[in-house]
């Protein structure tokens, strides 16, 4: 809801781009690398059941003040404005009766008196939807907390919250267009100068009003924070060294969207290109930038680079919107102790604990103890600031004891973690919970490592009515494919019973090469489409490490043949799509997207996981609810937050069109195949429990 505050904005609504088509995704930071998600860093983690206290824990009598105060950051927060809307089925609400960009605001607010919080920091990419105004009010309502609590903060346009997206070798700010595509920007009409110059360490906006920055005061020091919103030009760039000459005493924070980046292993820091722009343009030569903070990479890490005066300078990227329900409330608090010369980083949510009891499970955290998420800083302040700022002070000691500590403590009082249930590994191949519904369960291994799987290889259905068989690479006019491009692998999930897989090697879209099994055209499943019954899908992958978006992207784990555009009724996107995509992403996410069965309008609707980490082997399981017909995805066992309401069964366009696992079509054309290795694919007539999937075991 939108609390009744004045703003200087007239929400706009420009046409939005369909987040869920196969070709028309919603342009996200498509350089971004492994980081942060479900199934990643967050699997196998506590939750909780909760009571929210927000009286800081006392400090033992004996222990000295120091001097010392803490700044809250808020990275991406895309997922709470959109999936808090209305057009999206209001999913936080009617999950856990409330929203976490509300809870992260309001903690805040509650909490900026007692550890000592002057400013809060929003790294960008404020929604996931430009030309969506629900998702504007929700970030509005969220961001008015802190305005009625009178804590100043910064905020700053990601790629997402651009209509625009141009490269930093574009400009914003000039052009015979410049002003009627700058009126035209929703982010300068829901968060505009005026709205920022009421807050008073309001210093200035570049003249495109993207660009601000921000002078606050904190243990007698004063600091300033320079926020560049997506992406900025030559001209942002001299407008921002103006700004650091004019306040050549001041230490500076530079908060940027995009900067720094993760590298595959999802811990080392990785540099970008527009971070080394940067770097060489505007950070190198100013000895004022001490510490930058940017979010849009999926993840954490943290790299110490020094200046061209040989004093280091800290950046650091944090974005958690790939992990579970979209980041889970989860922030960051960096306390600036003057007293003991470090900068502690914590990082937790304060949207957790407020969860109902029922809905935690072990993606469920309070407070992340990981590597790059909880770590300290050493730097001595007065010397890392000498040079510009000789005066430089510790401050009167007026806190008790560590603020991140303290925060640790509120926000963990009254909550305890869930104990971590850890999964039982299968005891043989048959070691798994048999479900009288099957309707299909294909375990692929059988040969010896590395052995070509020939042509014409039939794989069993478990039920016995649905056998897979290997293509003859010719089909349908591909050529290109080699006996060799699947082979057998002993590689496996560690909780798949089944003894191996099958890995699809030399897989490139663009000659088009791939290999694929497909039923038979009288195979009983063909007709099948759940929609009286519901459904579950589980399937155990691992994407090929060395996968890259221009070979491998929108890549097929499992489609039926033809063409959703000749369903009667289909009135949707990308008609040239079969009616069910089990597919990886340009982002490698897991789409689920389907066209349900059912008469009239129609359209595919679709489900969506978050970024899954190459060379990482996971489970997907898709349940269809027979009643609700909601569709919710799990990924290594945790629901991903995009989901899809009112999908009736499965669409098929005929009795003989047959299912292909590891390949598709597209208008018609077998296209998009797989890279890595599939294990099972399970197919059940009937929305199955946990203990009833792949990943449990028998019981007798």
């Amino acid at each position: 809801m939108r609390n009744d505050v004045s703003n200087d904005h007239t929400p706009a609504a420009p046409t939005d781009t369909p987040r869920s088509g196969r070709r028309t995704l919603l342009k996200m930071g498509l350089a971004s690398a492994t980081g942060l998600s479900v199934g990643g860093l967050l699997a196998g983690c506590g939750g909780g059941s909760a009571a929210v206290s927000d009286t800081p824990a006392p400090a033992p009598a004996t222990a000295a003040k120091i001097s010392s105060f803490a700044l809250a950051v808020l990275p991406d927060t895309q997922f709470y404005a959109r999936y808090a809307t209305s057009g999206e089925n209001n999913q936080y609400e009617r999950h856990y009766g409330n929203e976490p960009f509300a809870a992260q605001t309001s903690w805040v607010a509650r909490n900026a008196q007692a550890l000592n919080i002057p400013f809060l920091i929003h790294l960008g990419d404020v929604v996931d939807q430009v030309g969506k105004p629900e998702q504007w009010k929700v970030a509005d309502s969220a961001m008015q907390v802190l305005e009625v609590a009178k804590l100043p903060y910064s905020i700053l346009a990601g790629n997402h919250d651009v209509l625009n997206d141009l490269d930093y070798s574009g400009d914003q700010t000039r052009g015979t267009d410049a002003q009627r595509v700058l009126a035209n920007e929703p982010y300068l009409q829901w968060f505009g100068t005026r709205r920022a110059q009421r807050q008073a360490t309001f210093g200035a906006r570049d003249d495109s009003g993207f660009h601000e920055y921000h002078i606050f005061t904190a243990q007698d020091q004063r600091f300033l924070v320079l926020s560049l919103s997506w992406r900025i030009s030559d001209e942002g760039i001299a407008w921002a060294r103006k700004v650091l000459t004019d306040h050549p005493t001041l230490p500076v924070i530079l908060v940027n969207h995009q900067l720094l980046n993760i590298a595959p292993d999802a811990v080392s820091p990785l540099e970008t290109d527009y971070g080394k722009m940067v770097w060489d343009k505007l950070i190198r030569d100013n000895d004022q930038i001490f510490m930058t903070l940017n979010g849009h990479h999926h993840g954490a890490a943290h790299l110490t680079k020094t200046n061209d005066f040989g004093n280091p300078v800290e950046e650091m990227v944090v974005d958690y919107q790939m992990a579970y329900q979209g980041g889970n409330g989860l922030m960051r608090l960096y306390e600036f102790d003057l007293t003991n010369k470090q900068i502690k980083v914590l990082s937790f949510s304060p949207w957790v604990p407020m969860k109902p009891a029922d809905t935690l499970n072990s993606f469920d955290r309070a407070v992340l103890t990981e590597t790059n998420q909880a770590f300290t800083i050493a730097i001595d302040f007065a010397r890392r600031f000498a040079r510009f700022n000789p005066t430089f002070g510790t401050g009167q000691a007026t806190v008790a004891s560590s603020l991140v500590e303290q925060a640790r403590a509120l926000v963990l009082k009254g909550y305890t973690e869930p104990a971590v249930v850890a999964p039982v590994a299968p005891k043989d191949a048959d070691d798994y919970p048999k479900v009288a519904s099957t309707v299909a369960h294909w375990r692929f291994f059988g040969g010896s490592d590395g052995a070509a799987v020939a042509p014409g290889t039939r794989i069993a259905d478990v039920s016995g009515a649905n056998p897979l068989v290997r293509d003859a690479l010719d089909n349908q006019g591909v050529r290109n494919a080699e006996a060799g491009d699947i082979v057998w692998s002993s590689d496996r999930h560690h909780l798949s019973a089944a003894p191996g897989s099958v890995s699809f090697l030399n897989t490139d879209k663009n000659v088009p090469r791939l290999s694929y099994f497909l039923t038979n055209p009288s195979a009983a499943i063909n007709a099948q489409t759940f929609a009286t019954t519901g459904y579950t899908i589980e399937a155990f992958i691992k994407i090929a490490p060395g996968w890259n978006k221009a070979s491998h992207a929108w890549m097929n784990i499992m489609t039926r043949d033809g063409r959703r555009s000749d369903l009667p009724g289909f009135d949707g996107g990308d008609g040239e799509s079969p009616p069910l995509l089990f597919a990886i992403s340009s982002l490698r996410e897991v789409q689920w997207e389907v066209v349900p069965d059912v008469s009239g309008a129609r359209e595919g609707l679709a489900s969506w996981s978050g970024e899954i980490i190459a060379g990482t082997w996971v489970h997907i399981a898709i349940i269809n609810d027979p009643v609700t017909h909601d569709t919710v995805m799990y990924v290594e066992g945790a629901p991903v937050l995009r989901n899809s309401s009112n999908v009736a069964g499965l669409a098929t366009l005929s009795a003989s069109a047959p299912w292909v696992v590891g390949g598709g079509s597209w208008d018609g054309v077998r296209a998009d195949g797989f890279f890595g290795n599939i294990g099972e694919i399970r197919i059940a007539a009937g929305a199955l429990k946990a203990s009833q999937w792949l990943t449990a075991r028998r019981t007798s």
